[in-house]
């Protein structure tokens, strides 16, 4: 569908369960926004080239650790990847949120645990209260606040407090993103052939002319500044 649409501010979006679906309620999200999202520029660091041509990146410097998905000679390399990556976290009781931009050529994947945090009580009643239920759309920089305080208060600081709860602590990231490479070698190539290539330095994705278009005529948006901004709507 993302290919269909051929407008790279058509974005696809799917959460788990676990990862705020409606209970019996999966689907993917169809949103259209002409705004990059903030999780669109966030540094990227390439990891891992796969037979097929599919090249996977982990974000930098963003609340929520997760992966990128992009390359592959065909659609089906790069789906096969990203299919076989959630089928994994599924099988593995993982919640997770994906978003696909780009027209279907990136395609993010967030391992998440902010539900089992609220379950345990981990979570402090100043987040809680605020009823955001940080689900793929929260997660990439868009958020949806339901009160007026939150709205007034709206700060990159407050978002990145939110976001960071959502995310894997290092060290899960890291067991969890082996599980997915294993997954992903199984069905590489019907042999499981996998190349892993290392790099020093951070992949930075460019912004496309559209984009800066956007950022710089859009009358309805400000971006509060920081880390990675926040987007905010009025």
């Amino acid at each position: 569908m993302a290919e269909e649409a051929g407008n790279p501010y058509f974005r696809l979006g799917y959460n788990s369960l676990g990862a705020f679906a409606t209970i019996n309620h999966l689907h993917f999200q169809a949103y259209y926004l002409a705004v990059p999202f903030p999780i669109e520029k966030a540094t990227t660091k390439k990891i891992t080239n796969f037979t097929g041509g599919v090249k996977i990146s982990e974000l930098l410097n963003y609340p929520v650790r997760g992966l990128v998905f992009e390359g592959g000679n065909s659609l089906q390399d790069l789906s096969n990847a990203v299919s076989d990556s959630c089928i994994c976290l599924q099988d593995s009781n993982i919640p997770y949120n994906v978003l696909i931009s780009d027209s279907g050529k990136r395609i993010f994947l967030f391992p998440q645990c902010y539900a089992e945090k609220q379950a345990l009580g981990e979570v402090s009643p100043e987040l809680l209260d605020t009823q955001v239920n940080p689900a793929v759309w929260e997660i990439s920089g868009h958020m949806v606040l339901k009160r007026k305080k939150d709205y007034e208060e709206a700060s990159d600081e407050n978002a990145w407090r939110l976001l960071a709860e959502v995310s894997l602590s290092e060290e899960r990231f890291q067991e969890v993103k082996a599980l997915i490479f294993e997954a992903i070698a199984r069905g590489d190539d019907g042999n499981g052939a996998v190349t892993l290539r290392l790099h020093e330095g951070p992949d930075v994705a460019p912004q496309s002319p559209e984009e800066i278009e956007a950022i710089n005529k859009g009358s309805h948006h400000s971006m509060v500044h920081g880390k990675q901004e926040c987007l905010v709507l009025h």
